[in-house]
């Protein structure tokens, strides 16, 4: 019997200690709260242009590690250097800017760049030379506050591509053109047209720009929409979503924005919605084209979306 008592006790003093543990570790919610907040960073991207597989000058996104546009410029140059450190760069695309080129000084007045690279940037390959500047200028206009750039070598105003001897105007800016093709029956009324589509690598999606130098009369909006609806035959890995019987019914060109008006032939299917891929080959291009950087997207005389680069 004294044994059983004995048990007892001792099973009572236990638990005993272990509600004690439990009310001291884990106290009543009515006496203490726990505030937890949960904080996600997106971190900031930018644009720069480089080499793809498929050998065209091509957009994509870096992480952008600076804001003050002096550190921005240098961040820019430093991304397209070869071997130089910067952001990530998966292994199908390529760097332009030669390997162990500097950057010596920059200068920004009035949205105009002048940019002085030492002497290695003269060692671009025969093939790259025309693609690198593309990449400098692209790149680097995609900073809001410059809109042209002059380029100097050891101090030296850069006139003419280092290999080819082709003539450089003497400030550069996205009316220089990008991947290149021309489609001329005369050397009069020349216009040129920048064009997005969408490129693909296993599972990443990003945009490359073709700037067709043609002498066709059509409003260049139209163009654009035109060249959109059809793949281009030149360079088949390139693809837009743009289907053949989409319609340009109307559209607006102001000072600050451009207005388009389609049928609904321009909706997704599945939402009513329009694809993103859709709308950013349309508003990059209008953007590339007008130097306008909001598309605004009608259907039916209601807004469907805009689109601000």
């Amino acid at each position: 019997m004294l044994k059983r008592l004995a048990l007892k006790k001792i099973i009572v003093v236990s638990l005993s200690f272990v509600v004690l543990l439990l009310i001291y570790f884990f106290p009543s919610t009515d006496n203490y709260q726990i505030n937890t907040t949960l904080t996600y960073t997106n971190p900031s991207t930018m644009p720069i242009y480089l080499l793809d597989q498929n050998n065209l000058v091509s957009r994509f996104e870096v992480i952008k590690t600076n804001t003050e546009i002096d550190d921005l410029i240098k961040e820019v140059i430093t991304n397209l250097t070869i071997d130089n450190n910067g952001s990530h760069i998966p292994n199908n695309f390529q760097k332009l800017i030669p390997k162990d080129t500097k950057l010596i000084s920059h200068s920004l007045d009035n949205g105009l760049l002048k940019i002085n690279f030492s002497k290695e940037l003269l060692n671009v390959s025969v093939e790259n030379e025309e693609k690198m500047l593309e990449a400098i200028i692209y790149s680097l206009t995609e900073i809001k506050e410059i809109e042209k750039i002059m380029i100097f070598v050891e101090g030296e105003n850069l006139k003419n591509l280092p290999h080819s001897k082709k003539h450089l105007p003497n400030t550069l800016d996205r009316s220089y053109g990008i991947n290149k093709v021309y489609e001329l029956e005369s050397m009069k009324d020349i216009t040129k047209i920048t064009t997005y589509y969408v490129s693909k690598m296993d599972n990443f999606t990003y945009y490359t720009p073709v700037t067709t130098i043609t002498n066709k009369e059509n409003e260049k909006v139209e163009i654009i929409i035109e060249k959109l609806k059809v793949a281009p035959t030149y360079q088949t890995n390139l693809v837009s979503y743009l289907t053949t019987s989409v319609e340009l019914l109307n559209y607006d060109i102001l000072e600050n924005s451009v207005s388009l008006s389609f049928n609904n032939e321009i909706l997704s299917l599945n939402d009513d919605a329009i694809i993103e891929e859709v709308k950013y080959t349309i508003a990059l291009s209008i953007r590339d084209t007008y130097n306008i950087n909001e598309t605004i997207f009608y259907v039916d005389n209601q807004v469907i979306d805009a689109l601000f680069i």
